[in-house]
């Protein structure tokens, strides 16, 4: 059920200042971006906001781990720069500080139609709430009457307060739950992350299918246990397979990454079981590209689940495992994926899997299916071999999807609630 917040879209926002919480939190170098995804996602949002004649559009945001320091790297200053050129009829202002008297009095006295690009919300420790860390790493709490103080300054700058930045609305943040305005409501971005997240987990049309990669079970079993509860067709590959594969099917793994965790065997074990319950396919990988470390060209190409060599590991699946994975997709109405079969990263040599796992949910979106990409690495990798565009959804989530999808509370979400 998709949660009672409010929405931008329920709003007034005529001849109202409206602040933006979004997410540029975007590589820059030399202050040049080198990828603009997370800018142009936020930009609906703001011509939205613009096109309801709302007299000022104030964005914040943060970039980069600054610690609280003004730091010339971390500076927004570039992406106000891109805006201009993204919104040509709007003027477009940079403003050096995201809080303070001088800040205030700008955002009050723009122009109508002007869009304020207000400073990296990082540059205070407040917007975390954590002091840098010590020498032995720790990070003490900032005190809270700094907190409020910070909150507040923002809190002042508008009328209306939008949250469009999904991917942080798991993080307590200043400008995700400290904002003190009566109208607070989520953006277009928001609102359809919650509804693309909230259809497929409610609404599903089957058969559905859920492809799961990554690293270790323990960093995936609450969503694999979620999933258990809502798919047809489980797919588990990429290093946590190795754990199931193991424990499950008795294979010789070598130094393949297994998850070490003392519970993980009977957490395996116990999750099969429960796939067989529930008449969940839970389909493993059957055949591996290995090698013996990460930068060594492929050595073995093995075309069996029998084992893999004592001094090999499992880095990729193999072309029998990508077609098993094509045919189930393929037979599936609603896709959901998050985690790559491999080391997608080392494209030469480990990447077949994930590039076949993503032209079959592409195949199956062209014939009709619904495909969600879950966010962080797999969302990566969607717009880096593919376009948004060949997808229902791509999440700009990370962990904020995934905790969404576990159902987790999300205090950026619950913030926007509607008051009974």
């Amino acid at each position: 059920m998709l949660p009672n917040v409010l929405l931008a879209r329920d709003l007034s926002l005529e001849g109202k200042r409206i602040l933006i919480r979004t997410d540029f939190n975007v590589p820059i170098k030399d202050g040049v971006i080198l990828d603009n995804d997370r800018i142009l996602q936020a930009l609906p949002t703001i011509q939205y906001v613009l096109d309801q004649k709302a007299h000022t559009v104030i964005i914040i945001s943060h970039l980069g781990k600054p610690d609280g320091k003004m730091i010339e790297e971390y500076s927004l200053a570039p992406i106000a720069a891109y805006l201009q050129i993204l919104l040509p009829k709007q003027r477009v202002r940079f403003l050096n500080d995201c809080i303070g008297e001088d800040v205030k009095r700008t955002c009050y006295d723009s122009n109508e139609g002007d869009v304020l690009l207000l400073e990296n919300l990082k540059f205070h420790v407040e917007e975390e709430g954590y002091r840098p860390k010590d020498e032995q790493g720790r990070r003490a709490k900032e005190d809270e009457d700094s907190i409020k103080m910070f909150r507040s300054s923002l809190s002042q700058l508008a009328d209306i307060y939008i949250n469009d930045a999904f991917r942080i609305s798991n993080k307590t943040y200043s400008s995700i739950v400290g904002i003190q305005l009566e109208q607070k409501a989520a953006g277009l971005l928001m609102q359809k992350e919650l509804e693309s997240l909230c259809k497929m987990m409610e609404t599903p049309e089957r058969p559905f299918i859920a492809i799961l990669g990554g690293a270790k079970v323990s960093d995936k079993i609450q969503l694999i246990e979620k999933m258990l509860d809502k798919v047809n067709v489980l797919i588990l590959c990429g290093g946590l397979s190795f754990t199931f594969l193991k424990t499950c099917n008795n294979m010789k793994i070598g130094n393949s990454l297994y998850d070490s965790r003392s519970d993980c065997e009977e957490l395996a074990t116990s999750l099969m079981n429960r796939a067989k319950e529930k008449n969940v396919k839970m389909v493993l990988p059957i055949d591996f590209v290995t090698a013996s470390d990460f930068n060594k060209i492929p050595s073995v190409l093995g075309y069996s689940t029998d084992h893999i060599p004592d001094d090999m590991m499992g880095l990729d699946c193999g072309q029998k495992s990508c077609q098993l994975f094509h045919d189930e997709i393929l037979n599936c109405k609603t896709v959901f994926w998050n985690g790559s079969p491999g080391v997608f990263e080392f494209e030469d040599n480990f990447s077949k899997g994930t590039k076949a796992i993503l032209n079959s949910i592409i195949q199956a979106t062209e014939k009709g299916a619904t495909s969600i990409i879950g966010g962080g690495d797999t969302a990566a990798i969607a717009t880096r071999w593919a376009s948004r565009s060949q997808f229902s959804h791509v999440s700009t989530g990370g962990n904020a999807s995934l905790e969404f999808l576990e159902g987790k509370e999300l205090v950026g979400v619950s913030s926007l609630t509607i008051k009974p």
